[in-house]
């Protein structure tokens, strides 16, 4: 689940850079690279491995270093370039000789002689192998005695040395399954095949070949009882998705029924105006009746007025009942965030609690100077306590700033803050919802654009509504594939990607996601009221429409905004099962 794997390695090279544990934080970078390489994406994999080895050597971590070079080593090796690939292999090679780490030096023998036995220099490779395997009998390892053995053999079969090539292979099977490693016992059989089938023994080669797909094959067998397991998995989700579906399904149709309802109401309210207009045709027409069609007219008219004014109510209510959702919304991004800085107070007052007990003992015992030391660890814990209260404190007072009405007064805001600010609590208020839900976050925030001046409540409400339908986006595509069983060839990680960007007297805001994107069908009424793709009770389709709003008071633009690629004309940026971008211009 590499998704997972990376969030999680991410997450934890954050929490190191703010504990400011280098250490940590070059593990980190490791293993984020060794996920980028398992999947194959071998550039962003040395981009990580190169930033961990240049901490490693900050911190003169020796083993480390070695173990850096090695993994740099294995990437220049899968992307063919043999002669780098060597450079970072020896490189580690002379560092684990000097710190004595003989299983790292048989890594490095047995990664070298593979690249030589590639570029076909079959003496070197040779001589790296048997180094390999001095190291592994010293160490007493069979298994990696075997190995050697085998990549020795194939080595004499490929300079035609016939018969040490067969003692070494046979040594190496024989070996192999007496510790029961059936890749190597494979790997065996499939180097006496291609020795017999050299020397024109055919049949022996054939039955040799035949016992390494039988080994082979118990291999993929292994893979195929964890895809069982996996499957067996994906039934117990599925199943408890089909639950919830149908409870959402009961709730969906409650909701339409009052949908219904108001639909019944509001047709007649249109018959009833429909009706006052075909009076007041007729009352116009007949002079008989004027006098008496006036009065009428008035009491329709007065109806009318009463009419638009619940009408009028009604919006505002909605208005409201969208802004109170948003809210709503933040409330459990907010709960996530404010409890960082409680554990913070909590941990370091339990601290300061046993330290005055301490402080207390040393001045009863007359040590003044270790009860000085004491006090100023106190005061530093308090200080700690001091920042991480006033951290609380901001955030509340965030949280009643987008509460509370807007007075529609612009203020001096800094946008790139806002944008991380709601990105975060739109991600941990949706979490809060579905703890299954995950999303990589990218942000790429233009720090020279400074303090702009707008209502910072209602920009963080607009902002709020396109990052959570970004999330919304992302998670539905995620739920599509996982119903779909996709493979790990076709591996889909969530993405929301966040762009400020200054352009002379304005600044643009772009919000792009890798979900499902919109039908082109629709594009054209997305920005309509009560217009929705979410399905009955989860959306009033007045989110984008108000966001629109919001902005255009603002004097800026909100759109889906068209590019262009190779010449041949333009494309709307919301492609279906490609994602979506939202551009938001302000001026300055």
């Amino acid at each position: 689940n590499y998704a997972e794997a990376l969030k999680n390695h991410i997450a934890a090279l954050k929490i190191n850079e703010e504990l400011g544990d280098k250490k940590g934080i070059a593990a980190s970078y490791n293993n984020i690279g060794k996920v980028y390489n398992d999947r194959g994406q071998l550039t962003e994999a040395l981009n990580y491995f190169l930033v961990s080895l240049k901490i490693k050597k900050e911190i003169g971590d020796k083993k480390g270093i070695g173990n850096a070079y090695n993994n740099i080593g294995g990437v220049y090796n899968q992307l063919g370039n043999y002669s780098e690939a060597l450079k970072n292999h020896y490189a580690s090679l002379k560092i684990k000789e000097e710190i004595g780490d003989k299983s790292g030096i048989t890594d490095s023998y047995i990664n070298i002689g593979d690249i030589y036995f590639s570029e076909k220099n079959y003496p070197e490779a040779l001589k790296y192998f048997s180094a390999y395997l001095k190291v592994s009998e010293e160490l007493e390892d069979s298994s990696s005695i075997a190995d050697a053995y085998i990549q020795i053999g194939n080595t004499y079969t490929k300079q035609n040395k016939i018969n040490d090539a067969s003692s070494y292979l046979n040594k190496g099977l024989s070996l192999a399954k007496k510790v029961g490693s059936v890749d190597y016992i494979k790997n065996g059989y499939q180097g006496l095949a291609t020795l017999d089938s050299m020397q024109g023994n055919f049949k022996q080669a054939f039955e040799y070949y035949k016992l390494s797909v039988i080994y082979r094959d118990s291999l993929f067998n292994e893979k195929n009882t964890k895809k069982i397991v996996e499957t067996q998995m994906q039934y117990e989700f599925d199943k408890k998705e089909a639950v919830d579906k149908a409870q959402q399904d009961k709730k969906d149709a409650e909701a339409k029924r009052i949908k219904n309802q108001q639909y019944f109401i509001i047709i007649t309210l249109g018959i009833s105006i429909l009706a006052v207009i075909l009076i007041a045709i007729l009352q116009f027409k007949s002079n008989k009746h004027k006098q008496k069609a006036n009065v009428l007219l008035e009491k329709q008219k007065n109806k009318v007025e009463i009419t638009l004014s619940e009408l009028k109510s009604t919006q505002a209510q909605l208005i409201q009942s969208e802004k109170m959702a948003s809210l709503g919304e933040l409330t459990a991004g907010i709960a996530h965030e404010i409890q960082n800085p409680l554990n913070f107070v909590n941990n370091f007052s339990e601290v300061n609690k046993e330290m005055l007990v301490e402080l207390n003992n040393e001045i009863d015992k007359g040590n003044y100077d270790d009860a000085k030391a004491i006090s100023k660890v106190v005061i530093a814990n308090e200080e700690k306590i001091n920042q991480h209260g006033k951290r609380a404190d901001a955030i509340v007072k965030g949280m009643l700033q987008h509460s509370k009405s807007s007075k529609g007064q612009k203020e001096a805001t800094d946008i790139n803050a806002l944008c991380d600010e709601y990105l975060r609590l739109s991600y941990h208020g949706l979490r809060a919802k579905d703890k299954s839900f995950n999303a990589i976050m990218e942000t790429e925030f233009d720090e020279h654009i400074g303090k702009i001046n707008i209502i910072p409540q209602d920009i963080g409400r607009v902002l709020l509504n396109l990052f959570n339908n970004a999330f919304y986006a992302v998670n539905e595509k995620l739920k599509d594939q996982i119903a779909q069983l996709k493979t790990e060839d076709g591996l889909y990680i969530p993405t929301v990607h966040i762009v400020t960007k200054k352009l002379n007297d304005k600044i643009e805001i772009k919000v792009t996601d890798n979900g499902n994107g919109i039908p082109q069908n629709i594009i054209d009424k997305i920005f309509q009221p009560f217009f929705t793709t979410k399905p009955t009770g989860q959306g009033t389709g007045l989110g984008l429409s108000l966001s629109y709003d919001i902005i255009k008071a603002h004097g800026g633009e909100l759109s889906i905004r068209s590019v262009h690629s190779g010449g041949s004309g333009g494309k709307v940026a919301s492609e279906e099962n490609e994602g979506s971008e939202f551009k938001i211009i302000l001026p300055v």
